[in-house]
């Protein structure tokens, strides 16, 4: 780097330092996952009171573990879909060796780009854009657990849809959420470097550390005078996406096409679709792809739009704890009961370790 764009950057560094500071602890999206949810712990110990059981929510998805609160696999309910809206997707086996996954792409179509992501995780951990069959192998070797392999979908648009139905053939379904998602990028000026650009602006300043580790050789590019880069391809806000509130493109047609593929997934009543589509007509139309179907903690992800606010963010969420309750007491009442609490606690106790060892990357 040359030295006055060191210089420069040095100096941009220390400024944007104490400007992202004061943004992360002022700005309710950026706050902590643990802190941001403390009021979202007391909704939940509520309705488990009113409910008498801790883990009540378990039953409103009877085809999910725990009704998707987590450690779910990714794949189980993804085989539940219909098959119009699924990308090309396979499941790997942990530490299967790289010539029976070329093999399984062959015979799936799949080429690269693609998407990996772990069966069970959460949160966009580990989940990587795989351009070649050494990302592939050097990700599946590093990482020896089971994972999701999925076509990466050409639709330019990504969204969340939350969406409940109440039990029985003629049951009450709605969508309650609908987020656009805005994928991180910088905007070249032809001087400063994509680091000088990302530490302009705190979304990207924040996920500058992670760079630094991952793409260490991008930051230090200078993209074109009105150059627009495109930083991250995987749309999660804990890497930076803008998440920006959609609920204006809820309308009665596209409540009434989704609720025609929700009625054909079995036992599944509160859950979110993250999806690409073409346009926003062809999701009125429920002409989409689906990459994951979240469960009962899936949040209506529209609440992170930064102009949303904390107060109505919170409103928001007790509207959809209250939901979950009303859907756990028709479930009830239709047959299906909660999922024991020793049930439950011990299916948490595996997620966390498997998520500890998940941690330890596999030096090879």
């Amino acid at each position: 780097m040359p030295l006055r764009q060191f210089t420069q950057s040095n100096r941009l560094n220390s400024v944007s330092k104490i400007a992202h500071f004061i943004t992360r602890w002022t700005q309710w999206e950026y706050y902590p996952w643990w802190l941001a949810n403390i009021p979202v712990y007391g909704f939940w110990l509520w309705f488990a009171a009113r409910a008498r059981h801790l883990f009540f929510f378990s039953n409103v998805n009877p085809g999910i573990p725990l009704g998707g609160a987590m450690g779910e696999s990714k794949w189980d309910i993804l085989i539940q879909l219909p098959e119009a809206i699924l990308p090309k997707t396979l499941v790997v086996g942990k530490e299967e060796p790289l010539e029976s996954v070329l093999f399984m792409l062959h015979r799936k179509g799949m080429t690269f780009p693609i998407i990996a992501k772990p069966d069970v995780g959460e949160r966009g951990f580990l989940v990587k854009k795989i351009h070649n069959e050494p990302e592939l192998r050097e990700h599946l070797q590093q990482w020896p657990v089971r994972f999701i392999l999925q076509e990466f979908l050409a639709q330019p648009l990504e969204a969340s849809v939350l969406y409940h139905r109440f039990p029985g053939d003629d049951g009450y379904f709605g969508i309650t959420s609908v987020c656009i998602k805005a994928f991180l990028q910088v905007e070249g000026d032809g001087e400063s470097t994509i680091r000088m650009l990302m530490q302009k602006q705190a979304r990207a300043a924040f996920q500058l550390t992670r760079f630094e580790k991952e793409y260490p050789g991008l930051l230090d590019q200078v993209p074109a005078p009105g150059e627009s880069v495109l930083l991250e391809p995987i749309g999660n806000h804990s890497r930076g996406t803008k998440f920006i509130n959609g609920n204006h493109l809820i309308t009665p047609s596209m409540v009434q096409a989704f609720e025609k593929i929700c009625r054909q997934i079995p036992d599944i009543h509160y859950s979110r679709f993250d999806l690409k589509t073409e346009s926003w007509d062809a999701l009125q139309r429920a002409n989409f792809k689906v990459m994951e179907l979240n469960g009962v903690l899936g949040e209506p992800a529209h609440i992170y739009d930064p102009s949303h606010g904390m107060s109505r963010a919170y409103r928001d969420l007790w509207q959809h704890w209250r939901l979950l309750f009303r859907l756990h007491i028709a479930l009830k009442e239709s047959g299906h009961s909660p999922t024991p609490h020793k049930e439950s606690w011990q299916f948490i106790r595996e997620y966390f370790r498997y998520k500890e060892a998940l941690e330890k990357p596999v030096n090879r």
